[in-house]
């Protein structure tokens, strides 16, 4: 719903129904559900990207996470590490990676990977480091390898705190990859880009709504995994504080 000479969602209490008529009508578009701009395409490149920046932040903070949390060394320097890539913002890595790789997906990736690796490094050094100091002791005197002690040991002990780790960096890359749109780099963020472009509310409610369901839908999945670990032999369970997350579930403080 587009309305001249007016600026989109700037809206008084009247035009309210009205945004949500024709937020629902867009929806009921059959338009809406095909081609490249169609929901399930964006919707798809959209978690294809949130899915990499995960995989790869994994795949650099799991290892680096275990290593300072097993040797109980360095935890310091990645603390400060995770702290500065907490404190930039993310619109900021955006751009900065622009002149780089050019608009679009290979600008959005690296900066969403560098977004999702604070969270999974944070937790991981701390989920290994607060295993039970007599379990890890047991282990040794079993006559455990340090690398057996890490695997058989600790790691299990540590997944549920792992995976709030893993469930807190996959919420925020969902969330963020929204911005992936300002550089090109597709995604539901498209809809609210041009819908502010075009002064179309429908767009725009509609295409918040879509990001915020798979925020939704990924934190529930991590947090069913999590449960499910947490009621395991042999896993701990979070005697950690936690904190109620924005969309129902738990994150350790």
């Amino acid at each position: 719903m587009a309305r001249p000479g007016g600026h989109p969602l700037v809206a008084g209490t009247g035009d309210v129904m009205a945004v949500l008529t024709s937020t629902i009508a867009w929806f009921l578009d059959p338009a809406h559900w095909t081609g490249v701009d169609g929901v399930p395409s964006r919707t798809g490149e959209h978690v294809i990207l949130s899915v990499l920046a995960v995989v790869i932040a994994s795949a650099i903070a799991l290892p680096a996470g275990l290593v300072v949390g097993h040797a109980d060394r360095g935890e310091r320097i990645a603390t400060a590490v995770a702290g500065i890539g907490r404190a930039v913002p993310s619109y900021a890595l955006l751009i900065l990676f622009v002149p780089f790789f050019g608009l679009g997906f290979s600008s959005a990736l690296p900066a969403l990977v560098l977004l999702a690796i604070p969270p999974i490094l944070v937790n991981t050094v701390t989920g290994i480091r607060d295993v039970d100091a007599d379990t890890v002791e047991a282990g040794r005197g079993m006559g455990m390898t340090g690398r057996e002690v890490l695997m058989d040991v600790e790691v299990p002990a540590a997944l549920p705190v792992i995976i709030v780790g893993l469930r807190t960096s996959a919420v925020q890359v969902v969330a963020t990859t929204t911005l992936a749109a300002l550089v090109a780099g597709g995604g539901l963020g498209r809809y609210i880009v041009d819908g502010f472009a075009r002064q179309q509310d429908d767009r725009i409610v509609a295409g918040a709504f879509l990001v915020a369901v798979l925020a939704i839908v990924t934190e529930r999945f991590f947090t069913w995994i999590q449960r499910q670990l947490e009621g395991r032999p042999g896993t701990l369970r979070l005697d950690v504080p936690i904190a109620p997350s924005p969309f129902g579930g738990r994150v350790a403080d």
